[in-house]
Protein backbone atom coordinates (compact mmCIF):
# COMPACT_ATOMS: atom_id res chain seq x y z
CA UNK A 1 0.00 0.00 0.00
CA UNK A 2 1.03 3.43 -0.68
CA UNK A 3 1.59 5.91 1.81
CA UNK A 4 1.33 9.64 1.63
CA UNK A 5 1.78 12.17 3.86
CA UNK A 6 -0.60 15.27 4.64
CA UNK A 7 -0.18 17.69 6.97
CA UNK A 8 -2.69 19.08 9.42
CA UNK A 9 -2.72 22.46 11.06
CA UNK A 10 -6.25 21.66 12.62
CA UNK A 11 -4.78 18.93 15.41
CA UNK A 12 -5.37 20.39 19.26
CA UNK A 13 -3.10 17.92 21.55
CA UNK A 14 -2.31 18.92 24.92
CA UNK A 15 0.85 20.78 25.42
CA UNK A 16 1.83 18.76 28.45
CA UNK A 17 1.71 15.51 26.65
CA UNK A 18 3.78 17.50 23.40
CA UNK A 19 6.17 18.37 25.96
CA UNK A 20 6.60 15.20 27.83
CA UNK A 21 7.16 13.70 24.01
CA UNK A 22 9.69 16.38 23.33
CA UNK A 23 11.19 15.40 26.55
CA UNK A 24 11.47 11.79 25.73
CA UNK A 25 12.80 12.38 22.11
CA UNK A 26 9.71 10.66 20.60
CA UNK A 27 8.89 11.07 16.78
CA UNK A 28 5.61 12.98 17.16
CA UNK A 29 4.41 12.66 13.62
CA UNK A 30 5.28 8.44 13.89
CA UNK A 31 3.65 8.16 17.35
CA UNK A 32 -0.08 10.43 16.17
CA UNK A 33 0.04 8.34 13.21
CA UNK A 34 -0.02 5.19 15.36
CA UNK A 35 -2.25 6.48 17.90
CA UNK A 36 -4.67 7.12 14.48
CA UNK A 37 -4.14 3.61 13.40
CA UNK A 38 -4.71 2.04 16.49
CA UNK A 39 -8.19 4.46 16.98
CA UNK A 40 -8.84 3.36 13.43
CA UNK A 41 -8.75 -0.70 14.19
CA UNK A 42 -10.48 -0.27 17.95
CA UNK A 43 -13.47 1.82 16.22
CA UNK A 44 -13.76 -0.68 13.14
CA UNK A 45 -13.75 -3.67 15.63
CA UNK A 46 -16.56 -2.56 17.63
CA UNK A 47 -18.70 -1.60 14.46
CA UNK A 48 -17.97 -4.59 13.37
CA UNK A 49 -19.52 -6.54 17.20
CA UNK A 50 -22.04 -4.90 16.60
CA UNK A 51 -23.13 -4.99 13.13
CA UNK A 52 -22.38 -9.38 13.61
CA UNK A 53 -23.83 -9.38 16.99
CA UNK A 54 -26.89 -11.73 15.81
CA UNK A 55 -24.85 -13.92 13.75
CA UNK A 56 -22.44 -14.13 16.74
CA UNK A 57 -25.26 -14.77 19.15
CA UNK A 58 -26.73 -17.58 17.47
CA UNK A 59 -23.52 -18.84 16.89
CA UNK A 60 -22.83 -19.18 21.00
CA UNK A 61 -26.84 -20.22 21.37
CA UNK A 62 -26.31 -23.58 18.62
CA UNK A 63 -22.84 -24.01 20.62
CA UNK A 64 -24.50 -23.95 24.03
CA UNK A 65 -27.87 -26.36 22.71
CA UNK A 66 -25.60 -28.78 20.33
CA UNK A 67 -22.08 -27.83 21.77
CA UNK A 68 -18.49 -27.80 19.47
CA UNK A 69 -19.80 -29.55 15.88
CA UNK A 70 -16.20 -31.44 16.41
CA UNK A 71 -16.16 -31.48 19.74
CA UNK A 72 -15.15 -35.58 19.21
CA UNK A 73 -12.42 -34.82 17.61
CA UNK A 74 -10.96 -32.92 20.00
CA UNK A 75 -7.68 -34.34 21.69
CA UNK A 76 -7.33 -32.37 24.44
Amino acid sequence: MAQTSRKHDGIEIDERLLQEARDLELDLSRAATDGIARAIKAEKERRWKIENAEAIKASNDYVAKHGLPLAKYRTF
